[in-house]
């Protein structure tokens, strides 16, 4: 019962639309166990090198994930924020463009990623995120969320892609 600890706001960012504000459950320590747990219960006995987080809650989600799977984190950031060497993927917006970046060292080939976020919606920086993991020879052997908007189609997105999308909730509307 995730659900009573995420708050719904209206008309933000713009009207007409819901935003599913998972700072509630982090900040709640049951909600945030349970949200763990959960996401950490979906790959119990699957070999997962890297957990990859996407900025800024995947981070929060995914570390917590990482570490209860004995394994590392790579943050999946938007453009000049990793003082390293990188490379990017860009992806389309609404209107325009824009870029995630993993240092080039992020994952090897071979590795086996799990690829987590708080919230899959039109799945376009999901994907651009499984893409850019792969790109370097490693695998996305799932993704998971929190919360599923099933009617902006990301879980059908990437399950196009052949990827295995775990969610602990949905919720209707944008």
């Amino acid at each position: 019962m995730i659900e009573k600890y995420i708050r719904t706001i209206p008309d933000y960012p713009k009207p007409g639309i819901l935003f599913r504000d998972i700072t509630t459950l982090l900040g709640d320590p049951v909600g945030f166990r349970k949200a763990v747990d959960g996401l950490v219960q979906f790959h119990a006995g699957v070999r997962i090198d890297k957990v990859a987080g996407i900025e800024a809650r995947g981070f929060i989600l995914g570390g917590a994930v990482a570490h209860q799977l004995s394994c590392g984190f790579v943050p999946v950031r938007k453009p000049g924020k990793l003082p390293y060497k990188t490379i990017g993927q860009e992806y389309a917006l609404e209107y325009g463009t824009d870029r995630l970046e993993i240092h080039i060292d992020a994952v090897k080939a071979g590795e086996t990623v799990l690829l987590v976020d708080d919230l899959i919606a039109t799945g376009g920086t999901a994907e651009a995120a499984i893409k850019l993991i792969e790109r370097q020879g490693a695998t996305v052997v799932a993704c998971s969320f929190v919360v599923d908007l099933p009617e902006l189609g990301g879980r059908r997105r990437l399950e196009a892609l052949g990827k295995e999308v775990l969610t602990l909730t949905t919720f209707e509307g944008h």
